[in-house]
């Protein structure tokens, strides 16, 4: 089916997916702040009508390719933890943290991404709000993860499942954030993130 032909709301999302990989490609070249809504759209192949009937500004543009990076990395963990249990095998809860986590490392340019959206949140309430939601909404999505993991493999969380959650998110955020600050390279950063989040997780629950 040609753009043309395809209906209206899919051809809308069909072009929001294109501009969100032009973006993304865009960044990843030239940056967060040099990256303009006309390269974007050059790289895309639309106009900034077809940007800003999608996106009212540059930053919602970056909130939603955050958004999808991230909701990609939980259907990824997501997966893992069915591959896992599809073995039929036990493993210690480092160890299982640690098969988890190795799947949802984040690239530099993720991280970069991340902290400039909340950087920027700090200055604009309404991009705050948003950003808020979307982060609550992923907390519901690890917090499942959590109770999944606890009911899989009979551990017992010493926290709320979201509670639990929030702590995780915010030693991989901050994290991420000091690997690519000390200029680690992706090996080390993986190293780095996936250790001190395990080690946290592992602290925090109990073994059947």
């Amino acid at each position: 089916m040609s753009d043309t032909t395809m209906p209206a709301t899919r051809r809308r999302e069909a072009t929001r997916q294109k501009l969100l990989d032009a973006a993304a490609q865009v960044f990843a070249e030239v940056g967060l702040d040099a990256a303009s809504v006309e390269s974007i759209c050059d790289r895309a192949g639309f106009t900034r009508g077809a940007f800003y009937s999608n996106f009212a500004t540059k930053d919602e543009l970056m909130l939603a390719l955050t958004e999808r990076v991230a909701e990609e990395k939980i259907d990824a963990v997501t997966a893992r933890i069915e591959a896992l249990r599809a073995t039929g095998e036990t493993f210690a809860p480092a160890e299982i943290v640690q098969r988890v986590l190795d799947v949802a490392i984040d690239e530099k340019m993720s991280i970069l991404l991340t902290s400039e959206i909340r950087t920027r949140a700090m200055r604009d309430a309404a991009l705050a709000e948003a950003y808020l939601a979307w982060q609550a909404g992923i907390v519901d999505r690890v917090a499942g993860v959590i109770v999944d993991l606890g009911r899989t493999y009979g551990l017992t969380p010493r926290l709320p499942p979201h509670e639990f959650a929030g702590l995780i998110l915010q030693q991989w955020e901050d994290t991420s954030a000091f690997a690519v600050m000390k200029g680690l390279d992706f090996a080390e950063l993986c190293t780095l993130v996936n250790d001190r989040t395990a080690r946290l997780a592992t602290a925090l629950v109990d073994p059947a």
